[in-house]
């Protein structure tokens, strides 16, 4: 597929019409026909493209993950991965993100271990930009494989298994068990 032109068309007019539909008659109430019509497109078109419904409420709730935002710069590792851990924790304990999570889990294809998930490529994409900002100011950061072991694996982890999201404390912790890592691997203090 090429960036632009008639494909991104049809999947901005079908994301749109899955937010306009959800908004006014909740996800439940979602076809997929209902949504071609919304769109302008015909079924066959969302059926080609997607497969089912849950695929494509899969993918709309990707869409939602992708941040344009640069994670939060604080001046220091520990900072920046504090502050971007507590805006993720937020958005992944919220009602979207935990649906986000719900509809990337029962997508065709997840946990396959054929590609790695979009989510998990949207987070690492995060971390290794921090990874980068670390690396032009000369502080040791833990790895991206570390921040999403030890930071965001929890995170989620808790939020699916669990009955309530971890606390600040518990992200603190988190956090400073990476950068301890971190600094241990570099050689160095970390704060």
């Amino acid at each position: 597929m090429r960036p632009g032109g008639r494909s991104a068309r049809v999947q901005a007019a079908v994301h749109q019409a899955v937010r306009d539909l959800t908004a006014l008659h909740g996800r439940d109430a979602l076809t997929i026909p209902q949504i071609a019509a919304q769109a302008g497109v015909t079924p066959s078109t969302i059926y080609r493209r997607w497969g089912d419904l849950v695929e494509l409420l899969a993918d709309v709730s990707i869409e939602r993950l992708r941040d344009e935002a640069e994670p939060p710069d604080t001046g220091s590792v520990r900072g920046d991965l504090l502050a971007w851990g507590e805006q993720f924790l937020e958005e992944m304990s919220s009602d979207l993100g935990r649906q986000v999570l719900k509809d990337v889990l029962t997508a065709s294809g997840y946990g396959d271990g054929s590609s790695p998930c979009q989510c998990q490529q949207i987070t690492a994409g995060q971390i290794t930009q921090m990874a980068e900002r670390a690396r032009s100011r000369g502080q040791a950061m833990p790895s991206v494989d570390c921040v999403l072991d030890m930071v965001v694996a929890p995170i989620i982890y808790r939020l699916l298994m669990s009955v309530g999201a971890p606390n600040k404390q518990q992200l603190v912790q988190w956090v400073d068990a990476c950068m301890a890592q971190a600094g241990a691997a570099a050689g160095r203090p970390t704060h």
